[in-house]
């Protein structure tokens, strides 16, 4: 079993599986994740998976610097 994660950018979705890397889109989230599981399976022919262990997920917050000026 595999995880996805999927982002919409405009009027695509975008969809992701975080343990190979594959990546696919459509017009709904269910349509991406399809064409994900279609993508996957077809790189994963090709390119057999090696088992490496567990995947972690961690969240993390990113703390952007204020700067008062630039000089670009």
């Amino acid at each position: 079993m595999y995880n996805a994660l999927i982002s919409k950018e405009g009027d695509t979705f975008i969809a992701r599986c975080l343990e190979i890397g594959t990546t696919s889109q459509g017009r709904s989230d269910e349509e991406a994740l399809k064409n994900l599981k279609e993508a996957t399976e077809l790189y994963l022919e090709e390119f057999p998976e090696k088992k490496s262990g567990k995947v972690l997920l961690k969240k993390f917050e990113v703390q952007l610097a204020k700067t008062k000026g630039c000089i670009c």
